[in-house]
């Protein structure tokens, strides 16, 4: 099953914001998400460092999502949120354990 992941790294102090944006963009977007699943976590020893993981089906669908005007739009709103640039980490998944 491979697939494609996007981490995002970033630091905010305004993370119940972008969190509340996230949530706004998936209901807005609804069947028309392109990303399989996000994961937004905070980094236990650096408070006001989170990192957003995006999960897609394949790398073309995670293109289409950053070509896509919406996107665009959300991540602008996002930046403005942030208390910096974010780093982005664009990954290819090789192999996924699960627990049994």
């Amino acid at each position: 099953m491979p697939g494609f992941v996007q981490i995002m790294e970033f630091e905010t102090t305004r993370i119940d914001e972008l969190e509340a944006l996230m949530k706004q963009y998936q209901e807005d977007r609804g069947d028309a998400l392109l990303a399989s699943k996000a994961t937004l976590t905070e980094d236990r020893n650096r408070p006001g460092h989170y990192f957003a993981i995006v999960e897609f089906d394949s790398y073309d669908e995670a293109m289409k999502n950053s070509n896509d005007s919406a996107t665009a739009e959300m991540a602008e709103k996002m930046s403005a949120l942030l208390n910096g640039p974010q780093i982005f980490h664009d990954l290819d998944v090789r192999t996924v354990l699960h627990a049994r």
